[in-house]
């Protein structure tokens, strides 16, 4: 059976329609009346061409064409301490003479919470699903944030911490497609699903719980492991620093003066003079990391050195935060960082080499030491991790599934969506075979989804699109960036990276191939 007539049969099972007042090819308003089983439509409104996106993250502010905006709720109900839940959505549906006949899903960020305009600008070059024809839909994932995008209070909510899991994009998913084949008269061709951050590790879960939801995915830096990832930033890193940092008068270390702005630059300076002409061209963007042995001890001063050099002690606290965490027994609990060029940045998130006093969620801790075993045991989720490797209905069904991760990403690490992408080939018949159906792509750097002295700026809809659609497998994915104007690289698939082949502009990727 096709792989979209499942997903059909599926829709209807989760949606079974008691009374459908909208017939199929309705109007938009008409789409107010649709009944569904455990859904409430509370608006369907035309929005007229050149309307400008409301601010939002992913933040795109350029037009967009005429379509249907529809709103709704799934699953509404009263929770724990008698709070509200459900499962908020919003479905934009081109003119019905401009639809491309495929649907795209966005993912969410943070602790979700909040309904992202469903214009499908996530990784879509400067032209967005919706204005390429797209139906594209969003969602809360089942709860409204109260307290900003890092508000996790739903989670005393069982089935609130469930849908936020795992349960909501694909009910939010069957339910657009649903809707999509109601105003169209006849369902979508294709489906899609692009996400960074959250909505990575949403893609994941996707992949590996629903196989058959979508014909392509595009994970961005996952969240892949949270509660390692946010100990190594909050916890792990700092402890190790606390040990080299000066003091203030109570005593207690400061991280912000770790190290000054001239022994910052120090570093990036030896960095990039160990690692920058690796790729053939000295440009100040690193495009081979996992080739880059670059030693922080290099800088360590010697004795009676003062100048143009950093304390050992320093550059061995450096050294230790960049190795990641450790247990006892000398395990790896979470992987090390990159040294790359974005450490050093200030947003959006601080460099690895940029701490101020306070972190993500509060205070950097002052401690000194840190009971790794401890954190790390408390530190696994199986209910949100996306760990699984078995794919083989995904892959199996025609699907595909592109990763990308920020070199400089200093929440989570490159290396971890590395281990898993080297995972995923071991569990799959070896690499061959793998890269049939999934890609890697590092993004020299890029902080956390974006940012950072990189080329960050790339289309990974239209590489998804092309492989999914034409067979066309993504070699490489031209990039360019706003803190490089006028320069244009190739992303290249792992394991492969752009190198300079000796002729012409270094600013044209063109003049590059990946090796």
């Amino acid at each position: 059976m096709r792989k979209g007539m499942r997903w059909i049969l599926a829709v209807a099972l989760l949606y079974p329609v008691h009374a459908v007042i909208a017939q199929a090819g309705s109007s938009c308003q008409d789409l107010a009346t649709l009944k569904i089983h455990g859904v409430e439509i509370t608006d369907a409104v035309s929005a007229p061409a050149g309307a400008a996106v409301p601010a939002s993250f992913p933040r795109y502010t350029g037009a967009l064409p005429a379509h249907c905006r529809v709103d709704g709720v799934i699953d509404r109900r009263k929770g724990v301490g008698g709070e509200e839940y459900g499962i908020g959505f919003a479905l934009a549906l081109p003119e019905k003479d401009a639809w491309n006949g495929n649907f795209m899903m966005q993912g969410g960020g943070g602790g979700d919470g909040v309904i992202n305009y469903p214009a499908g600008a996530s990784y879509a070059g400067g032209n967005p699903a919706l204005a390429r024809g797209f139906a594209v839909a969003s969602t809360d994932s089942g709860h409204k944030a109260k307290h900003g995008v890092f508000d996790f209070s739903f989670r005393r909510d069982q089935e609130a911490y469930l849908d936020f899991a795992y349960k909501a994009n694909a009910k939010v998913a069957a339910l657009a497609k649903k809707i999509v084949a109601t105003y169209y008269a006849k369902p979508a061709g294709y489906s899609y699903f692009v996400g960074c951050s959250t909505g990575g590790r949403e893609g994941m879960i996707l992949s590996q719980r629903y196989p058959t939801a979508f014909n392509g995915i595009v994970v961005g830096d996952p969240a892949m492991r949270t509660g390692f990832s946010n100990r190594a930033i909050q916890k792990w890193i700092p402890v190790a620093y606390n040990q080299a940092a000066p003091k203030n008068a109570e005593g207690k270390p400061e991280i912000s003066k770790l190290l000054t702005d001239g022994q910052r630059k120090l570093f990036i300076d030896a960095l990039l003079k160990k690692c920058d002409a690796l790729d053939g061209v000295a440009d100040g963007i690193i495009f081979d990391p996992l080739n880059c042995h670059f030693d922080p001890a290099v800088l360590s001063c010697k004795s009676g050195q003062t100048k143009n050099c950093i304390a050992p002690k320093t550059v061995a606290a450096i050294k230790k935060a960049f190795a990641g965490p450790k247990n006892s027994y000398g395990a790896q609990v979470y992987p090390g960082f990159l040294y790359d060029t974005g450490i050093t940045v200030k947003h959006p998130i601080p460099g690895l080499l940029k701490l101020g006093e306070n972190g993500l969620f509060g205070p950097y801790t002052t401690a000194t030491t840190i009971d790794v075993y401890k954190e790390a045991l408390h530190a696994s989720d199986p209910l949100v991790e996306p760990a699984s490797t078995n794919l083989t209905t995904f892959s199996g069904d025609g699907g595909k599934l592109i990763f990308f991760h920020g070199d400089s990403d200093p929440w989570f690490s490159p290396l971890d969506t590395l281990d898993y992408y080297k995972s995923l080939e071991a569990a799959n018949g070896g690499a061959d075979k793998v890269e049939k159906w999934s890609r890697l792509f590092l993004v020299p750097g890029m902080s956390h989804c974006g940012g950072g002295p990189s080329l960050d700026h790339f289309d990974m809809l239209t590489a998804i699109v092309n492989w999914v659609q034409k067979g066309a497998a993504p070699e490489s994915v031209i990039a360019t960036g706003r803190a490089f104007p006028g320069r244009s690289r190739p992303l290249c698939a792992y394991p492969k990276h752009a190198q300079y082949m000796g002729h012409g502009n270094t600013q044209d990727a063109k003049n590059f191939s990946c090796q």
